[in-house]
């Protein structure tokens, strides 16, 4: 028998490659540039990329909702101030035998004021009043307060106290107050609390109309002090 090539002795321990029927055999896994392996590893690759990325998102996603949670949550935890810095008291009822409407101190400031009720001894109702404190005057005398009827005079409509300086311009047309006035809504009459007008023959009134077509000021109620209690005692 010739002899037969004897294989090289670094093929020698090789395991042959088997034959699948329909695919070449020169072709090699792994061989080139555009292999599987670089296939797989780009994958990888996008695959962390992608897990990275939307890792970041969530994360971000997460931490605004909980701020957003906090947010209000300390939203709800915060209390809405008043309208108003005066707290809301009971409204007292001056009648003969209890006429107290306020104490002493209660209205600190130069108009400062206190609605109350006003017992009506002829009819027995109550009529709505407001008890104002005035300038120049001390707290524990008489002078120092304006007690009124908040009704007019003559008429059913009700009067009411205006502080706002830009309110009595705007809606009166009253352009020379340089303080609180008690104004009638309904004929746009203005009545000064710091003066005085006639209500019939040699008789004044605090309350003067500075314009409108109102007769007379508005209806007065007596103060008294007694110790630290203010009184309204009677009603003209």
């Amino acid at each position: 028998m010739p002899d037969q090539p004897q294989p090289a002795a670094n093929d020698r321990f090789k395991a042959e490659m088997p034959q699948i029927p329909g695919v070449g055999g020169g072709a090699r896994s792994g061989s080139g540039p555009g292999g599987g392996p670089w296939l797989v590893v780009a994958g990888l690759a996008a695959v962390l990329i992608a897990v990275f990325i939307g890792g970041k998102v969530l994360s971000k996603s997460r931490r605004v909702e909980s701020l957003a949670g906090a947010v209000a949550q300390s939203a709800a935890q915060i209390d809405v101030p008043p309208t108003s810095t005066v707290p809301d008291l009971p409204v007292p009822v001056a009648t003969e035998s209890d006429p107290v409407v306020a104490q002493v101190g209660e209205l600190a400031k130069p108009w400062d004021s206190r609605q109350f009720s006003f017992r009506d001894r002829a009819t027995g109702g109550n009529v709505p009043a407001l008890l104002i404190r005035l300038p120049g005057g001390g707290a524990a005398q008489p002078r120092g307060y304006w007690a009124l009827a908040m009704k007019a005079a003559y008429g059913s409509c009700q009067l009411e106290y205006v502080q706002d300086i830009a309110r009595l311009r705007d809606e009166y047309g009253f352009r020379s107050a340089s303080h609180p006035m008690i104004g009638n809504p309904c004929s746009r009459t203005v009545y000064d609390p710091l003066k005085y007008g006639s209500i019939g023959g040699n008789v004044l009134a605090r309350g003067a109309v500075m314009q409108g077509s109102d007769l007379r000021p508005p209806l007065g109620i007596e103060v008294k002090v007694r110790g630290k209690e203010i009184l309204a005692v009677q009603m003209e």
